[in-house]
């Protein structure tokens, strides 16, 4: 029987057919201009829903999955990186797909595509909105309308983020196997990798000394605790189109998990542990010549836009301007990155969503 359980291991989600999403904390982006990629400023603690059954609302306990801290505005995006095998990942934005702007679905899609492809995709930073660009994911609370979800079915249901992964067939898996194991073979006769082959990815970056913390973010009194993802800047980003044929991929999908997002002060009422401290300024980020970055796969086709993501507007149409100052980085503080190559924990219990 094939095992359908996801897997919490560290901060880790692993799927299913070999698929590993991390949640990483980053820089908000201003709203307006097209950006490079923020850096990474370490990943957002991931805890189970099933062990905090006592404290957690109620529709969590039936929705299962697991839960993180974010402040009001503060922005995220998702990393691939320790994916073993291809997987074709769906994702949700308070079930929404990010990707089609369509309604969820437990099939896939190709007209529009409503998946990236792992680990060919490395990151997603935010929704398909653009061409050639992404607009950041950004944690507001439900109930204003401002997110994603509120603004494309006009209602705030869900919340969180959905993830639903789809390995490859047993004849494409057992195809793409040999090939890895060819290619490890030619490796090995080789007299050795090109420079830089191997090279870590920079996933993440130290805060700017000296800077001081942005004001912690609330949800607004009376105000539900639970969050969801609206927009934010738009920086350049590509959402890969699937090079292989859709039959390749299994038509049911191997794992699924709801992460439901919650303000500062209700993650330590739920877990008693101390929330992670409010992100840092971007400003004094950049005032100190810390990297952003910019990265482009010339053999990959990006995807079209959603028409339907196109029309969201960023959270600071619902919930006023962002006065944080910005800074531009100088063309030496963006740095080209290449592709990196490529334990089982704890099971993450589902529910019903």
């Amino acid at each position: 029987m094939t095992d359908t359980t996801v897997r919490i291991d560290g901060n880790t989600l692993r799927l299913p057919g070999g698929a590993a999403v991390r949640f990483i904390r980053t820089l908000r982006l201003p709203e307006t201009g097209t950006h490079p990629l923020p850096p990474g400023l370490g990943e957002f603690p991931v805890r189970r829903v099933a062990d905090h059954t006592d404290t957690v609302p109620e529709a969590w306990r039936s929705r299962g999955g697991v839960m993180l801290p974010v402040y009001l505005r503060e922005a995220m995006w998702l990393s691939f990186a320790g994916t073993t095998e291809p997987a074709a990942l769906q994702v949700g934005v308070g079930k929404v797909c990010a990707v089609s702007g369509r309604p969820w679905s437990d099939r896939l899609s190709r007209d529009p595509q409503n998946y990236v492809v792992l680990p060919r995709q490395p990151w997603l930073d935010g929704i398909n909105s653009g061409t050639g660009t992404v607009r950041q994911f950004v944690a507001v609370p439900l109930g204003l309308g401002a997110t994603v979800e509120g603004q494309v079915t006009g209602e705030e249901v869900w919340g969180g983020v959905q993830l639903q992964s789809f390995p490859l067939g047993d004849r494409a898996l057992a195809r793409w196997r040999e090939e890895e194991r060819r290619r490890a073979e030619l490796a090995r006769r080789a007299a050795g990798p090109a420079p830089g082959y191997g090279a870590a990815m920079p996933m993440s970056a130290p805060p700017a000394p000296g800077a001081a913390p942005a004001a912690p973010g609330a949800a607004p009194r009376g105000r539900s605790a639970a969050m969801g993802l609206g927009v934010g800047g738009s920086m350049r980003q590509e959402v890969y189109r699937d090079e292989r044929p859709l039959s390749d991929w299994s038509e049911r999908p191997a794992g699924r998990v709801f992460v439901h997002l919650v303000t500062p002060p209700e993650w330590r009422r739920i877990t008693g542990e101390a929330p992670p401290p409010s992100p840092v300024d971007r400003a004094a980020y950049t005032r100190a010549g810390l990297p952003w970055y910019d990265y482009y796969d010339q053999d990959a086709d990006d995807l079209a836009p959603s028409g339907t993501l196109q029309d969201v507007k960023p959270v600071g149409d619902w919930i006023g301007d962002d006065h944080e100052p910005w800074q531009e980085p100088s063309p030496q503080q963006v740095w080209p990155l290449k592709d990196a190559p490529g334990a089982p924990g704890a099971p993450v219990e589902d529910g019903d969503w």
